[in-house]
Protein backbone atom coordinates (compact mmCIF):
# COMPACT_ATOMS: atom_id res chain seq x y z
CA UNK A 1 0.00 0.00 0.00
CA UNK A 2 1.72 3.83 -1.08
CA UNK A 3 2.26 5.74 1.88
CA UNK A 4 0.69 8.93 2.54
CA UNK A 5 3.33 11.31 2.36
CA UNK A 6 1.06 14.33 2.11
CA UNK A 7 -0.04 13.61 5.53
CA UNK A 8 3.08 12.66 7.02
CA UNK A 9 3.73 16.26 6.14
CA UNK A 10 0.55 17.65 6.81
CA UNK A 11 -0.44 19.45 3.52
CA UNK A 12 -2.97 18.67 1.04
CA UNK A 13 -2.39 17.47 -2.49
CA UNK A 14 -2.78 20.86 -4.10
CA UNK A 15 0.15 22.11 -1.89
CA UNK A 16 2.29 24.41 -3.49
CA UNK A 17 6.84 23.68 -3.68
CA UNK A 18 7.00 26.00 -1.06
CA UNK A 19 4.01 25.00 1.31
CA UNK A 20 5.63 21.44 1.28
CA UNK A 21 9.26 23.29 2.05
CA UNK A 22 7.52 25.02 4.91
CA UNK A 23 5.89 22.68 6.41
CA UNK A 24 8.84 19.99 6.54
CA UNK A 25 10.84 22.92 8.10
CA UNK A 26 8.29 23.24 10.71
CA UNK A 27 8.36 19.50 11.75
CA UNK A 28 12.07 18.75 11.03
CA UNK A 29 12.98 21.87 13.57
CA UNK A 30 10.54 19.71 15.76
CA UNK A 31 11.44 16.36 15.43
CA UNK A 32 15.46 16.49 14.65
CA UNK A 33 17.00 13.49 16.76
CA UNK A 34 19.66 16.58 18.48
CA UNK A 35 16.45 18.11 19.13
CA UNK A 36 14.10 14.97 20.03
CA UNK A 37 16.48 11.75 20.36
CA UNK A 38 12.93 9.95 20.72
CA UNK A 39 11.41 10.71 17.43
CA UNK A 40 14.53 9.80 15.05
CA UNK A 41 12.05 7.39 13.32
CA UNK A 42 9.38 9.78 12.76
CA UNK A 43 11.90 12.52 11.73
CA UNK A 44 13.23 10.05 8.61
CA UNK A 45 9.62 9.63 7.62
CA UNK A 46 9.19 12.91 7.51
CA UNK A 47 12.58 13.07 5.47
CA UNK A 48 11.50 10.79 2.86
CA UNK A 49 8.18 12.40 2.43
CA UNK A 50 10.14 15.63 1.50
CA UNK A 51 12.58 14.00 -0.57
CA UNK A 52 9.47 12.38 -2.68
CA UNK A 53 7.13 15.25 -2.62
CA UNK A 54 9.95 18.26 -3.36
CA UNK A 55 10.66 16.08 -6.52
CA UNK A 56 8.42 16.08 -9.68
CA UNK A 57 9.17 13.34 -10.94
CA UNK A 58 8.19 11.26 -7.73
CA UNK A 59 5.60 13.59 -6.97
CA UNK A 60 4.08 12.74 -10.08
CA UNK A 61 4.29 9.43 -8.86
CA UNK A 62 2.78 9.64 -5.64
CA UNK A 63 -0.19 11.10 -7.49
CA UNK A 64 -0.59 8.45 -10.15
CA UNK A 65 -1.27 6.10 -6.53
CA UNK A 66 2.70 5.19 -6.99
CA UNK A 67 5.60 4.72 -4.05
CA UNK A 68 8.25 5.74 -5.75
CA UNK A 69 10.37 4.56 -2.51
CA UNK A 70 9.11 0.85 -2.89
CA UNK A 71 10.14 -1.76 -5.20
CA UNK A 72 8.87 -1.72 -8.77
CA UNK A 73 7.54 1.84 -7.88
CA UNK A 74 10.34 3.97 -9.24
CA UNK A 75 12.35 3.68 -6.16
CA UNK A 76 14.61 2.11 -3.92
CA UNK A 77 13.03 -0.82 -1.37
CA UNK A 78 11.44 0.58 1.86
CA UNK A 79 13.43 -1.87 3.71
CA UNK A 80 17.08 -1.91 3.02
CA UNK A 81 16.86 1.76 1.72
CA UNK A 82 19.07 4.78 2.63
CA UNK A 83 16.30 7.78 3.75
CA UNK A 84 18.80 9.91 3.21
CA UNK A 85 19.75 8.76 -0.12
CA UNK A 86 19.83 11.44 -2.69
CA UNK A 87 19.07 13.80 0.40
CA UNK A 88 21.34 16.89 0.63
CA UNK A 89 22.80 18.35 3.82
CA UNK A 90 21.77 21.41 2.86
CA UNK A 91 17.87 20.70 2.86
CA UNK A 92 18.58 20.06 6.83
CA UNK A 93 20.24 23.40 7.31
CA UNK A 94 17.56 24.76 5.10
CA UNK A 95 15.04 23.39 7.89
CA UNK A 96 16.18 24.72 10.71
CA UNK A 97 18.47 28.54 9.55
CA UNK A 98 16.53 29.17 6.21
CA UNK A 99 16.98 29.23 2.98
CA UNK A 100 20.92 29.46 1.96
CA UNK A 101 22.28 27.66 5.27
CA UNK A 102 23.42 25.04 3.74
CA UNK A 103 25.33 26.76 1.09
CA UNK A 104 22.59 26.77 -1.60
CA UNK A 105 19.51 28.71 -2.68
CA UNK A 106 21.04 32.00 -2.48
CA UNK A 107 20.64 33.16 -5.12
CA UNK A 108 22.49 36.41 -6.84
CA UNK A 109 22.77 39.11 -4.82
CA UNK A 110 21.57 42.60 -5.40
CA UNK A 111 24.29 44.93 -6.95
CA UNK A 112 22.53 47.82 -5.22
CA UNK A 113 23.85 47.88 -2.01
CA UNK A 114 23.43 50.20 0.92
CA UNK A 115 25.87 52.91 1.97
CA UNK A 116 28.03 52.98 4.97
CA UNK A 117 28.32 55.64 7.96
CA UNK A 118 30.86 57.80 7.91
CA UNK A 119 32.67 59.95 10.54
CA UNK A 120 34.38 63.50 10.95
CA UNK A 121 35.38 65.00 14.22
CA UNK A 122 35.55 68.75 14.46
CA UNK A 123 37.19 70.32 17.39
CA UNK A 124 35.36 73.03 19.50
CA UNK A 125 36.02 75.37 22.04
CA UNK A 126 34.02 75.33 25.46
CA UNK A 127 32.94 78.38 24.58
CA UNK A 128 31.37 76.97 21.60
CA UNK A 129 30.15 74.01 23.03
CA UNK A 130 28.45 76.04 25.50
CA UNK A 131 26.40 78.57 22.75
CA UNK A 132 26.53 75.98 19.93
CA UNK A 133 27.66 76.45 16.25
CA UNK A 134 26.83 76.36 12.70
CA UNK A 135 29.88 74.78 10.71
CA UNK A 136 31.23 74.41 7.38
CA UNK A 137 32.26 71.01 7.30
CA UNK A 138 34.47 69.47 4.07
CA UNK A 139 33.87 66.09 3.82
CA UNK A 140 35.37 63.23 1.63
CA UNK A 141 32.78 60.60 0.48
CA UNK A 142 31.78 58.36 -2.21
CA UNK A 143 28.28 60.03 -4.38
CA UNK A 144 26.44 58.81 -6.72
CA UNK A 145 28.45 58.97 -10.53
CA UNK A 146 26.10 61.23 -12.16
CA UNK A 147 28.00 59.74 -15.66
CA UNK A 148 25.85 56.30 -15.37
CA UNK A 149 23.62 57.52 -12.67
CA UNK A 150 24.43 54.09 -10.45
CA UNK A 151 24.14 51.56 -12.76
CA UNK A 152 27.77 51.62 -13.50
CA UNK A 153 27.50 50.76 -17.57
CA UNK A 154 28.22 52.59 -20.24
CA UNK A 155 25.85 54.93 -22.28
CA UNK A 156 23.92 52.80 -24.26
CA UNK A 157 25.05 49.22 -22.54
CA UNK A 158 23.14 47.17 -19.52
CA UNK A 159 24.27 43.93 -17.41
CA UNK A 160 24.31 40.51 -19.03
CA UNK A 161 24.05 36.89 -17.02
CA UNK A 162 27.00 35.76 -16.06
CA UNK A 163 28.08 32.48 -18.12
CA UNK A 164 30.13 30.74 -15.35
CA UNK A 165 27.00 30.63 -12.80
CA UNK A 166 24.46 31.36 -14.98
CA UNK A 167 22.66 33.68 -13.27
CA UNK A 168 22.44 32.58 -9.98
CA UNK A 169 25.58 33.96 -8.34
CA UNK A 170 27.23 31.04 -6.89
CA UNK A 171 29.24 28.20 -7.91
CA UNK A 172 28.64 24.94 -6.10
CA UNK A 173 30.51 21.68 -5.61
CA UNK A 174 28.76 18.40 -4.44
CA UNK A 175 30.29 15.91 -2.11
CA UNK A 176 28.83 12.14 -0.48
CA UNK A 177 28.14 12.17 2.80
CA UNK A 178 26.72 9.95 5.68
CA UNK A 179 23.76 12.20 5.60
CA UNK A 180 23.73 12.27 1.33
CA UNK A 181 25.08 14.90 -0.91
CA UNK A 182 26.64 17.82 0.49
CA UNK A 183 25.92 21.09 -1.52
CA UNK A 184 28.48 23.56 -0.57
CA UNK A 185 28.46 26.92 -2.48
CA UNK A 186 30.58 30.10 -2.95
CA UNK A 187 30.07 33.51 -4.59
CA UNK A 188 30.81 33.21 -7.64
CA UNK A 189 34.45 34.47 -8.72
CA UNK A 190 33.79 36.50 -12.12
CA UNK A 191 30.46 38.49 -11.00
CA UNK A 192 31.48 38.31 -7.15
CA UNK A 193 28.07 37.13 -6.61
CA UNK A 194 25.68 39.70 -8.64
CA UNK A 195 24.65 36.95 -11.22
CA UNK A 196 25.42 39.45 -13.93
CA UNK A 197 28.79 41.23 -15.42
CA UNK A 198 28.91 44.29 -17.18
CA UNK A 199 30.73 43.86 -19.95
CA UNK A 200 31.14 48.04 -20.94
CA UNK A 201 31.47 49.44 -17.54
CA UNK A 202 31.26 53.54 -17.03
CA UNK A 203 34.88 55.07 -17.58
CA UNK A 204 34.14 57.73 -14.88
CA UNK A 205 33.08 55.22 -11.85
CA UNK A 206 34.91 51.73 -13.22
CA UNK A 207 31.33 49.97 -12.97
CA UNK A 208 30.64 50.77 -9.15
CA UNK A 209 27.93 53.21 -9.85
CA UNK A 210 29.46 55.82 -7.33
CA UNK A 211 32.51 57.67 -6.74
CA UNK A 212 35.05 59.78 -4.61
CA UNK A 213 34.33 63.84 -4.15
CA UNK A 214 34.91 66.14 -1.58
CA UNK A 215 32.19 68.30 -0.82
CA UNK A 216 31.39 71.24 1.33
CA UNK A 217 28.25 70.54 3.78
CA UNK A 218 26.92 72.90 6.86
CA UNK A 219 26.29 71.63 10.52
CA UNK A 220 24.59 72.85 13.42
CA UNK A 221 26.01 71.56 16.62
CA UNK A 222 23.50 72.22 19.61
CA UNK A 223 24.20 74.19 23.04
CA UNK A 224 25.62 71.82 25.44
CA UNK A 225 27.14 69.38 23.67
CA UNK A 226 30.45 67.28 25.22
CA UNK A 227 33.62 65.23 24.02
CA UNK A 228 32.91 62.25 21.98
CA UNK A 229 29.05 63.17 21.59
CA UNK A 230 27.85 62.58 18.02
CA UNK A 231 25.62 64.80 15.83
CA UNK A 232 23.58 62.68 13.01
CA UNK A 233 23.43 64.07 9.62
CA UNK A 234 21.11 61.46 7.70
CA UNK A 235 21.93 60.74 4.16
CA UNK A 236 25.34 62.61 4.37
CA UNK A 237 27.12 59.36 4.59
CA UNK A 238 28.86 57.28 1.62
CA UNK A 239 26.51 56.31 -1.43
CA UNK A 240 26.35 52.47 -1.42
CA UNK A 241 27.72 50.54 -4.42
CA UNK A 242 25.60 50.32 -7.70
CA UNK A 243 23.75 53.50 -6.51
CA UNK A 244 22.31 52.65 -3.09
CA UNK A 245 20.65 54.85 -0.57
CA UNK A 246 23.66 56.58 1.49
CA UNK A 247 24.52 56.22 5.24
CA UNK A 248 24.19 58.40 7.59
CA UNK A 249 27.31 61.03 8.25
CA UNK A 250 28.25 61.35 12.07
CA UNK A 251 30.20 64.55 13.31
CA UNK A 252 32.10 63.77 16.18
CA UNK A 253 32.80 66.86 19.01
CA UNK A 254 36.48 67.06 19.82
CA UNK A 255 36.64 69.44 23.07
CA UNK A 256 39.79 71.77 22.89
CA UNK A 257 40.76 72.53 26.76
CA UNK A 258 40.05 75.95 28.26
CA UNK A 259 42.68 77.73 30.21
CA UNK A 260 40.63 79.12 32.95
CA UNK A 261 37.33 75.94 33.17
CA UNK A 262 37.07 72.78 34.11
CA UNK A 263 34.45 70.98 33.04
CA UNK A 264 32.24 67.95 35.09
CA UNK A 265 29.23 67.30 33.01
CA UNK A 266 27.50 70.44 32.92
CA UNK A 267 29.24 72.05 35.79
CA UNK A 268 32.55 74.40 35.57
CA UNK A 269 35.08 74.64 37.73
CA UNK A 270 37.85 77.19 38.45
CA UNK A 271 40.60 78.41 40.76
CA UNK A 272 41.15 82.17 42.07
CA UNK A 273 43.87 82.88 43.82
CA UNK A 274 43.17 85.86 46.30
CA UNK A 275 46.00 87.87 49.11
CA UNK A 276 45.54 86.59 52.70
CA UNK A 277 44.39 90.83 52.96
CA UNK A 278 41.85 90.13 50.67
CA UNK A 279 40.87 86.97 52.41
CA UNK A 280 40.68 88.55 55.53
CA UNK A 281 39.25 91.85 54.61
CA UNK A 282 36.26 90.81 52.05
CA UNK A 283 36.24 91.93 48.52
CA UNK A 284 34.08 92.38 45.66
CA UNK A 285 36.41 90.97 42.39
CA UNK A 286 35.54 90.88 38.94
CA UNK A 287 35.02 87.44 36.89
CA UNK A 288 34.97 86.12 33.20
CA UNK A 289 32.42 83.49 33.27
CA UNK A 290 30.62 82.43 29.94
CA UNK A 291 28.01 84.73 30.12
CA UNK A 292 30.49 87.88 30.37
CA UNK A 293 31.94 89.73 33.08
CA UNK A 294 30.28 88.63 36.98
CA UNK A 295 30.98 90.22 40.70
CA UNK A 296 32.55 87.78 42.97
CA UNK A 297 31.81 88.65 46.55
CA UNK A 298 34.64 87.52 48.89
CA UNK A 299 33.24 87.72 52.38
CA UNK A 300 35.37 89.18 55.35
CA UNK A 301 37.28 85.76 56.96
CA UNK A 302 37.11 83.23 53.68
CA UNK A 303 39.24 80.82 54.45
CA UNK A 304 41.93 78.78 51.64
CA UNK A 305 40.01 76.51 49.84
CA UNK A 306 36.52 77.45 50.04
CA UNK A 307 34.00 76.88 47.66
CA UNK A 308 31.61 79.32 45.83
CA UNK A 309 28.67 78.26 43.87
CA UNK A 310 27.12 81.07 40.79
CA UNK A 311 23.98 78.95 40.33
CA UNK A 312 23.19 78.81 36.50
CA UNK A 313 26.41 80.11 35.12
CA UNK A 314 27.36 76.84 34.13
CA UNK A 315 26.65 74.68 30.94
CA UNK A 316 23.78 74.05 29.04
CA UNK A 317 22.40 70.41 30.11
CA UNK A 318 21.79 68.82 26.61
CA UNK A 319 19.30 66.04 27.00
CA UNK A 320 18.55 63.14 24.29
CA UNK A 321 16.23 64.43 22.74
CA UNK A 322 18.64 67.36 21.80
CA UNK A 323 16.80 69.80 24.34
CA UNK A 324 18.28 72.05 26.89
CA UNK A 325 16.97 72.13 29.92
CA UNK A 326 18.54 74.26 32.51
CA UNK A 327 22.26 75.21 32.81
CA UNK A 328 24.84 73.32 35.14
CA UNK A 329 26.81 76.15 38.35
CA UNK A 330 30.18 77.73 38.43
CA UNK A 331 31.94 76.04 40.92
CA UNK A 332 34.92 78.98 41.99
CA UNK A 333 37.43 77.56 44.53
CA UNK A 334 39.79 80.32 46.18
CA UNK A 335 43.27 79.80 46.82
CA UNK A 336 44.48 81.83 49.70
CA UNK A 337 48.13 83.29 48.76
CA UNK A 338 50.19 83.80 51.69
CA UNK A 339 53.32 86.16 51.10
CA UNK A 340 56.97 84.21 51.39
CA UNK A 341 58.37 86.95 51.24
CA UNK A 342 57.94 90.66 53.14
CA UNK A 343 60.18 93.59 53.66
CA UNK A 344 60.71 95.03 56.85
CA UNK A 345 57.68 97.62 57.00
CA UNK A 346 55.62 94.37 55.95
CA UNK A 347 57.40 92.66 58.28
CA UNK A 348 56.63 95.16 61.27
CA UNK A 349 52.71 95.72 60.59
CA UNK A 350 52.41 91.77 60.58
CA UNK A 351 54.02 91.48 63.90
CA UNK A 352 52.10 94.65 65.51
CA UNK A 353 48.61 93.26 63.65
CA UNK A 354 49.84 90.01 65.51
CA UNK A 355 50.49 91.86 69.03
CA UNK A 356 46.69 93.53 68.56
CA UNK A 357 45.42 89.99 68.12
CA UNK A 358 47.85 88.40 70.77
CA UNK A 359 48.79 86.06 68.38
CA UNK A 360 52.73 86.59 69.30
CA UNK A 361 52.70 83.24 70.09
CA UNK A 362 51.12 80.21 68.24
CA UNK A 363 48.60 77.56 70.20
CA UNK A 364 47.45 74.09 69.56
CA UNK A 365 43.92 73.85 68.82
CA UNK A 366 41.99 70.85 71.03
CA UNK A 367 44.02 71.94 74.09
CA UNK A 368 40.66 71.45 76.34
CA UNK A 369 40.85 71.21 80.20
CA UNK A 370 43.96 70.41 81.64
CA UNK A 371 45.97 71.87 79.55
CA UNK A 372 47.49 70.84 75.86
CA UNK A 373 48.86 67.81 75.05
CA UNK A 374 52.41 68.25 75.95
CA UNK A 375 51.34 69.73 79.25
CA UNK A 376 49.72 67.08 80.13
CA UNK A 377 52.92 64.75 78.75
CA UNK A 378 54.94 67.21 80.83
CA UNK A 379 52.63 66.45 84.21
CA UNK A 380 52.67 63.14 83.25
CA UNK A 381 56.83 62.93 83.40
CA UNK A 382 56.22 64.99 86.78
CA UNK A 383 54.45 61.99 88.52
CA UNK A 384 56.29 59.46 87.78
Amino acid sequence: MARDYYGTLGVSKNATPEEIKRAYRKLARQLHPDVNPNEEARFKEVTAAYEVLSDPRKRQVVDLGGDPLEPGGGGRGAGGGDPFAGFGLGDIMDAFFGAGAGGGGRGPRSRVQPGSDALIRLSMTLEECAAGANRELTVDTAILCDRCVGSGCAEGASPVRCDTCGGRGEVQSVQRSFLGQVVTARPCPVCRGFGEVIPDPCQQCAGDGRVRSRRTISVQIPAGVAEGMRVRLAGQGEVGSGGGPAGDLYVEVEEIAHDVFERDGSDLHCSVRIPMTTAALGAVLPLSTLDGEEELEIEPGTQPATELVLTGRGMPRLRSNGRVDGRGDLHVHLDVVVPTKLDARQTELLRELASVRGEEEPSLSGGGKGGGLFSRLRSGRGHR
